[in-house]
């Protein structure tokens, strides 16, 4: 049974009735951008095949009502549980999330009673939550007939993640599950909101991304992530820049002599070097050189790792294992401390590559990873 399939048979058994409509949202990888969207600098991520579908109809007593095949439980909760962050927790804050943003910016949100069905695997780093959160935007918009147009959708999912269930994400995760295109990449500038459309044409290259599930676990809401974007911020402040994304690769040398500690200087040479290693391969990928990326995406998990200091041995033997047997360029994607690798390969070569990563992960004793060669997918959308 597919995944919209599932979200229409949990309606179904849960609440014994057929649902008003059918929301699909993908999960997301980044190709390269990390930890550059919350220092508002530029991002690369696209929408993946795997959706999370929310089935809802509106509730007549104005509560709201979720159920997950993950958790057969259902979790009920009125608007003063939703008004208070914290109140409701777990998965289903995520939910609660998205009615308390709604309700702040000013919207009467509908009750609804959903039911939710996923495979974007749940910790894996592919934007689960924006998924989750994105698909039950975008059914109470429409159960509730709101006035809410989809450019400013991603910043009210983000609120829901930030102020309610309390992960410090940036923008990018809601950006792309929400305004994705089939076939390509998500260029954003996490300052301005601006986006573009950049051609990522994989099948007319010969080539795949080949996505690793390095079966480690990922928790964005972790103490990690926090300490990372209170670092940058700190820095920000001592250079006198409102955000990292104002340094650039010119300036850096001068600003690194600025900063007193060692750590601070290898956050910040990992900012600045990012940022300008989106531009680059946006550039490439402009001028139709997809194959040529590959080193930059190489470089990006050197400075995640050596830099950033956010990988972990599963996620580091990947990115070897991928590159030894013939990979253009692999990286971590995702927050870090565990989550998935991408790869760029030759289509013919996806299975091969796959394995070599398991045989590694094999000697090196860990949990066998999950595999996926994926295309860029479309954003959130209306099943029916």
């Amino acid at each position: 049974m597919n995944v919209a399939d599932r979200a229409t048979a949990g309606f179904r058994q849960r609440y014994g009735t057929e649902p008003a409509g059918r929301w699909a949202t993908p999960g997301r990888v980044n190709l390269i951008g990390e930890h550059t969207d919350y220092n508002d600098g530029f991002v690369l991520p696209f929408a993946l095949p795997l959706r999370t579908v929310v089935a809802a109809a509106p509730a007549p007593d104005g509560r709201w009502t979720v159920w997950s095949e993950l958790d057969d439980e259902p979790v009920e909760f009125g608007a003063a549980e939703a008004d208070e962050p914290g109140r409701v927790d777990g998965w289903a804050a995520y939910v609660a999330g998205v009615v308390w943003a709604l309700r702040a910016d000013g919207h009467d949100v509908p009750g609804a009673r959903l039911a939710v069905a996923s495979d974007v695997p749940v910790g894996s780093g592919l934007s689960s939550s924006a998924a989750i959160e994105s698909a039950v935007l975008a059914a109470l918009v429409d159960l509730g007939g709101l006035d809410l147009p989809a450019g400013r959708w991603p910043r009210l999912a983000q609120r829901a993640e930030n102020d309610y269930v309390g992960a410090p994400t940036g923008i990018m995760d809601q950006s792309a599950v929400i305004r994705g295109r089939a076939g390509h990449a998500l260029f954003l500038d996490c300052r301005t909101e601006e986006i573009e459309q950049i051609p990522f044409d994989l099948d007319g290259a010969g080539l795949a991304v080949l996505v690793i599930d390095s079966r480690a676990p990922h928790r964005h809401a972790d103490g990690e992530y926090a300490a990372r974007r209170k670092s940058c911020e700190r820095a920000a402040a001592t250079l006198g820049v409102s955000a990292l994304r104002d340094v650039t690769v010119a300036d850096l040398d001068g600003a690194l002599a600025r900063l007193d500690d060692d750590e601070t200087r290898r956050r910040v040479r990992h900012v600045v070097t990012e940022n300008q290693r989106v531009l680059d391969t946006v550039a490439l990928l402009r001028a139709g050189r997809v194959r040529d990326t590959g080193p930059l995406l190489t470089a990006s998990h050197a400075s995640m790792r050596d830099d950033f200091e956010i990988t972990v041995p599963e996620i580091d033997t990947a990115v070897e294992a991928a590159l030894s047997a013939g990979a253009y360029g692999a990286r971590m994607t995702g927050g870090g401390f565990g989550g998935c690798v991408l790869a760029l390969v030759d289509a013919g070569a996806a299975d091969a590559v796959a394995a070599a990563v398991t045989d590694a992960y094999a000697r090196d004793g860990f949990t066998a990873p999950g595999t996926l060669t994926v295309l860029p997918a479309g954003g959130v959308t209306r099943l029916d």
